[in-house]
């Protein structure tokens, strides 16, 4: 069940005034232009079938609730459809922000658990997917390789995935995630 908004639930010490522009530096310029018209909601996927309504995460960040914003499962449940986008009248780069508020989330040390786990079958294997024995044996049936040529069968293509997640601080901040974190 996700909060609601009202004169009651928001506390002037729970406001960061500079939250969406930094959400507006990393790229989501037009944020401010969000009118509430509820067109982002109406045509997301993830919305038809969980509570996430991405009206009101658009409207929680600007109003500077970041600790809200960051802290909320409601964050990762955009599936990066753009179907938002693609309807705005204002043409609001609502994915964008929701993946800046996203990175901004894991900086802070804020991951669902099934992130991280993705995010170290990444670190170990080069995919968030990797090929179990039941695939495996689909692929034999269907005349393929055991595994695809991809870092399961090249192990100098999973080392320098690692190298990439390594130099670009992937793997640091993976592990520097809070267990369980303080999601709500």
């Amino acid at each position: 069940m996700t909060d609601t908004i009202s004169r009651e639930t928001i506390d002037n010490n729970e406001i960061d005034t500079e939250f969406v522009d930094k959400i507006v530096q990393a790229g989501a310029d037009r944020i401010r232009t969000c009118i509430q018209c509820g067109t982002c909601s109406s045509a997301c996927p993830s919305g038809r079938r969980t509570a996430f309504r991405t009206r009101e995460l658009m409207r929680k960040a600007l109003l500077g609730l970041k600790e809200d914003v960051l802290s909320s499962t409601d964050l990762w449940l955009c599936s990066t459809c753009y179907n938002c986008l693609e309807r705005c009248p204002r043409q609001i780069k609502v994915t964008d922000a929701i993946i800046i508020m996203r990175n901004m989330a894991v900086d802070d040390g804020l991951m669902l658990p099934e992130h991280k786990k993705a995010s170290q079958k990444l670190l170990s294997t080069g995919h968030a997917v990797p090929i179990d024995d039941a695939n495996r044996e689909i692929r034999k049936d269907l005349g393929l390789d055991e595994l695809p040529p991809t870092t399961h069968s090249n192990k100098k293509a999973l080392s320098q995935v690692q190298e990439i997640m390594k130099r670009t601080g992937f793997k640091d901040l993976i592990k520097s995630q809070k267990a369980g974190g303080q999601m709500r």
